[in-house]
């Protein structure tokens, strides 16, 4: 009778290839459990409609608008220096008051001069001895006791002395500093007994009516700009005051590196009120006026790839693909109304007044525009329109100085 064989116990290969196929049942499981509760999410929140934007509108505008340039220069005197003397000496007078008005000449101080005039005196006399030997060698010469040769040596020497005499005088004149121009004077510099090199400043004089007011512009405007137009000027130390002047002169030649030209416009300045050094921002009309689109500035994003604005439309107008259309309905419809959409449109955009701006290409008067609340919003986005709050939109912004 045969023996029955016993069982053997599973190899221990098979009981690893079980445990790892349970494992990855199990793990599978997991992980395919969580996959389809992501994807179950994601379709919800994709699937379910945003809330409206509350944003702020503006309808555009079309405006009668001449060509106008703006800068910003800097004022400078018709005449400005600081007054200097040629001669060095002490000074022994000072003849004005500081910040006082002066005319042309005036005395404003005087050097010591005590010894250039006692010099003066010695060749004031050399001068006269040398004149009248002159004279009575010319007489003898008459008669011909004397050669000519020796009379107009004679001569020679009583000019020579007349020339020194008045080298002398133009000397003493240099230690007698005056305006040289009509003026403001301002902080004097020097002392009375301080010695003053020549060259050192002494005070500086201003001519303050008319005054200069140099700005530059870019090379596309310089066939707009001509001599006698008519400028408006305004100085932030100012406020509420505007200066009229007219272009005196324009340089012919442009600025190599900024492509840019000078200009130069002379304003009244009867009250003295601009200075020198000041900033000055000018504007002036050129050319003829034009229809154009205006928004405000608020309304459009700047990006390097293209301005762009969100057009306020009809829920149905976006579905039907159209890009804008006209929003009037939309403007002013109720705002609580779901059916406003906005559309993402790029713009092309051109001169600026103030908080306004010019709109060349892309959009129509009439089409409204969001002008506040901007960043939340994406294209196709649904909005309510709010205007109870809405961002300045001034052509000329006078904002209060704090």
């Amino acid at each position: 009778m045969a023996r029955p064989h016993a069982e053997r116990p599973p190899s221990t290969r098979k009981r690893m290839f079980w445990m790892l196929l349970i494992t990855v049942l199990v793990f599978g499981g997991v992980f395919a459990a969580w996959a389809a509760i992501q994807a179950m999410m994601n379709s919800f929140f994709d699937d379910m409609p945003q809330p409206p934007v509350a944003v702020a509108t503006f309808d555009a505008r079309a405006e009668q608008w001449s060509g106008r340039l703006e800068a910003v220069g800097t004022l400078v005197a018709v005449n400005g220096t600081d007054v200097t003397t040629e001669a060095g000496g002490v000074v022994q007078k000072i003849a004005f008051e500081a910040g006082q008005p002066v005319a042309a000449g005036s005395l404003l101080v005087e050097l010591n001069s005590a010894a250039e005039l006692a010099t003066l005196e010695a060749m004031e006399a050399s001068a006269k001895l040398a004149a009248v030997q002159a004279e009575r060698w010319r007489a003898l010469g008459t008669d011909q006791l004397v050669s000519q040769a020796e009379v107009e040596e004679r001569g020679t020497q009583a000019a020579t002395a007349r020339a020194q005499a008045e080298s002398q005088r133009a000397l003493i004149a240099q230690k007698r500093i005056r305006a040289p121009f009509d003026g403001i004077l301002g902080i004097r510099r020097v002392n009375l007994g301080q010695y003053v090199a020549p060259g050192d400043p002494i005070v500086s004089l201003q001519s303050l009516d008319p005054i200069y007011l140099n700005f530059t512009l870019p090379a596309q405007d310089l066939a707009h700009v001509r001599e006698g137009l008519v400028v408006r000027a305004q100085v932030d130390s100012i406020d509420g005051r505007e200066f009229e002047g007219t272009v005196t002169a324009i340089e012919p030649a442009l600025d190599p590196e900024t492509r840019n030209f000078r200009v130069q416009a002379t304003l009244q300045n009867p009250e003295h009120l601009l200075r020198p050094g000041s900033f000055g921002r000018v504007e002036f009309e050129v050319g003829q006026e034009q229809e154009v689109v205006v928004i405000p500035q608020t309304a459009v994003a700047f990006n390097p790839y293209g301005n762009v604005v969100f057009v306020v439309v009809a829920a149905e107008e976006g579905a039907g693909g159209e890009d804008g259309g006209d929003a009037g309905a939309g403007a002013d419809a109720d705002a609580d109304d779901p059916g406003l959409i906005v559309r993402q449109r790029f713009v092309t955009t051109g001169p600026t007044r103030g908080d306004m701006i010019v709109v060349t290409r892309g959009l129509e008067p009439g089409e409204t525009v969001v002008n506040g609340g901007l960043l939340r919003l994406r294209n196709d986005a649904a909005v309510t329109i709010n205007n109870e709050i809405q961002p300045t939109a001034d052509e000329n912004p006078q904002p209060a100085n704090r």
